[in-house]
């Protein structure tokens, strides 16, 4: 039996327009708190200046890196914002595909390529366009503050004001209205609100283990996941204008926290604080994100908002709850947690607007990955379903807030996409895209999950086959962080899935044909995307091995026993399951292999995977246990790369080997680990890939 080794070891409410006034998400360049830079980001803004001259634009024209995905076969997606002669561009995002060699291969523009304007003079006065964004907000005590920006978030870009607009609205949610006022006509160009409004003895959840923290008392602080913290607001609200209260610490003396409900204030924090520590742990396992801004940093939840407050949200830093109608049920459900939290991914990622087609793709990803989550917690006093808040009795009669398997359930959510639907408010227009995740992971039709009853029709009448919640949830994550851009549409959202699924699973697929099949049923048409053909987006050439995530279980792959596993001994980088060689604390030989055709016709062929090295050797300088990557053609074995105990480390790490000489031939490729008689050494590896340019 293996054993584990030393070292394994802005805003959107929940609720609708009925409840509060539509929140929204920042456009790109909004001001909201991003992540310390990391390295790759870095770097790309070291050559921003160069890929602006590629890509001829506007020498007035600046590119701030935002964002920067790489993929196994050494493909990047870098995500930008602009500038133009010092002003920020609202709605100026775009990202850069490029191969390998550093070529690029594709560019997703926002509305518009280009955000040049005639002229940064205004003509409109300053006063005039303060006074429309104090119209707008309609705030009894307000703060207003207003910046010269280029609006290029549809049509041709304008020289605009972008004026801010603070206050506190009715039913105590707090405000950061955004009105784009054009700086030569007055006219408003586009509106926004930067919130956005969506052992421990939980109310929802049951006893659970939570991450605490010794400091003198035990403190409801989690230092394995960026320092994640929960307070108590007492029922403070924010104030009209500045920032908020932060509450008070929730501290115990005995590290047991809460009593299941409501008469101990610690109960809703300890639902918020397991919601955060959960949704931080989906996402480093299943997408590799590391928190919400990506560079290991925590947030803050806040319980016990207001007086009566029906709605949570996230603020562009941190979670807020209130404790719901007569203050008895606290919006702190598992789903309602990840909702919020995915709010901040949206905003660190894509950065999608609250309006038009993007504000309904905004709130249904918030819902989509809630949903993963409360799937991935696998809770039995909260089990995994597809119905959203369904514990919070928000609508007082005990039925859920949203349904997924069919959205118009809730009696104002759209099945269906139409062009008319990026009218809607956002919690509206989100239902297609529900709508499709439901049918792509379940597929249509009568049927049962967890005790839930589920039927789902499609809008063309035709029968949808799911690929599984997991596959679905992935393709949608890599959609968002890869292909969207701010003022993405829902053909965007097809078009971008569809190279997202060829991306991970391969050109002809069955998963990226029922992912395309599921946008048909809910009446998104084909465009120029389909999953007979490699596209122009980026992402490089299919993968050319079967279940290279290990995540159809023992299937594809010859090993030895046991090396293909799910075992939640140890953690993979994505998914469930994954590959694990050694680490007996013995003698021992473990292999995984499988057969692949390299075309003749490609320029390049690339080994890449994700390895992760856990020993208990305490040597700096002796290899004693090894995992070699090798290529069989034929009779003759080359090796093409050796790790050893000395790669140890606590998190996964991309290797990527050359396998253009083997052009034109069947080969086998092998991982082959080896463990000698003392300490214990494990391998793991995650997503592996073959691919070719």
């Amino acid at each position: 039996m293996k054993r584990l080794t030393t070292g394994l070891a802005l805003g959107c409410a929940l609720v609708a327009a009925a409840a509060a006034a539509p929140a929204a998400s920042a456009l790109p360049g909004a001001a909201t708190p991003g992540p310390t830079a990391r390295p790759a980001i870095s770097a790309e803004q070291a050559k921003a200046d160069a890929m602006g001259h590629a890509l001829r634009l506007d020498k007035r024209e600046t590119l701030t890196v935002k964002d920067v995905i790489s993929d196994p076969d050494g493909s990047t997606h870098v995500r930008y914002e602009r500038t133009f002669a010092g002003l920020r561009v609202i709605g100026g995002d775009l990202v850069v595909h490029r191969d390998k060699a550093g070529a690029v291969r594709g560019v997703n523009w926002n509305a518009s390529g280009k955000a040049e304007v005639p002229s940064t003079t205004p003509k409109l006065a300053r006063s005039a366009a303060l006074a429309q964004g104090a119209r707008a907000s309609k705030f009894s005590v307000q703060k207003s503050a207003d910046e010269l920006v280029v609006y290029a978030g549809s049509g041709t870009p304008r020289l605009a004001y972008d004026v801010v607009t603070t206050g506190v609205k009715a039913d105590q949610t707090p405000s950061r209205l955004h009105t784009v006022v054009d700086a030569t006509s007055g006219a408003t160009l586009a509106s926004w609100d930067e919130i956005e409004t969506g052992t421990g003895n939980s109310i929802y959840s049951g006893s659970v283990s939570i991450g605490t923290q010794l400091s003198g008392s035990y403190q409801l602080k989690d230092p394995n996941r960026g320092g994640n913290y929960t307070t108590d607001l007492n029922g403070q609200t924010d104030p009209p204008v500045g920032t908020g209260p932060g509450g008070t610490l929730f501290t115990d003396a005995d590290d047991v926290w809460g009593n299941g409900s409501t008469s101990d204030r610690a109960s809703a924090g300890v639902d918020a604080h397991y919601g955060a520590q959960v949704t931080w742990d989906y996402y480093k396992n299943t997408h590799g994100r590391n928190g919400i801004f990506n560079n290991g940093t925590g947030v803050r939840s806040r319980v016990h908002y207001g007086n009566g407050y029906v709605n949570a949200f996230w603020d562009g830093t941190q979670m807020t709850y209130g404790d719901g109608s007569g203050n008895t049920h606290p919006l702190t459900e598992i789903d309602v947690a990840g909702h919020e939290m995915s709010h901040g991914v949206t905003e660190n990622s894509a950065g999608l607007a609250y309006s038009g087609d993007a504000g309904g793709l905004n709130e249904a990803t918030s819902d989509i990955f809630g949903t993963a989550v409360e799937f991935y917690a696998n809770n039995a006093n909260d089990v995994g379903d597809y119905l959203i808040g369904e514990k919070i009795n928000i609508n007082g009669n005990g039925t859920p807030l949203r349904y997924m398997d069919k959205p118009s359930k809730d009696g104002a959510s759209k099945d269906c996409w139409s062009a008319t639907l990026g009218t809607l408010d956002p919690h509206y227009s989100s239902g297609p895209l529900n709508h499709w995740f439901y049918l792509a992971s379940e597929g249509s039709g009568a049927k049962t999950i967890n005790g839930v009853s589920y039927n789902s029709p499609t809008c063309d009448s035709s029968t949808v086959t799911g690929v599984g919640r997991d596959t679905a949830a992935k393709v949608w994550y890599r959609t968002l962080t890869t292909y969207l851009t701010s003022t993405s549409t829902y053909a965007d959202a097809r078009n971008g899935a569809i190279k997202a699924a060829k991306d991970l699973y391969g050109v002809g697929s069955t998963q990226c044909t029922n992912i395309a099949a599921a946008f048909t049923a809910i009446a998104v048409p084909a465009t120029t995307e389909t999953c007979g053909t490699s596209g122009g987006g980026g992402g490089g050439g299919a993968n050319l091995l079967q279940n290279p995530g290990f995540k159809s279980g023992n299937v594809s792959w010859t090993t030895t026993s046991g090396v293909i596993t799910n075992s939640t001994s140890a953690t993979p980088r994505t998914g469930s399951w994954y590959g694990w060689l050694n680490g007996y604390g013995s003698a021992s030989t473990d292999y995984a292999q499988q057969s692949v055709a390299i075309p003749s016709t490609a320029t390049s062929a690339t080994l890449s995977f994700y390895l992760k090295v856990s020993s208990a050797e305490t040597t700096t300088t002796s290899a004693y246990d090894t995992l070699k990557a090798q290529v069989i053609d034929g009779s003759t074995t080359t090796t093409l790369a050796t790790y050893s105990n000395l790669n140890k480390g606590s998190s996964y790490v991309l290797k990527s080997l050359d396998l253009s000489a083997y052009r034109g031939k069947t080969v086998t490729i092998k991982f082959l680990g080896t463990e000698d008689a003392s300490l214990a050494t494990s391998f793991f590896l995650d997503d592996t890939s073959v691919a070719t340019s």
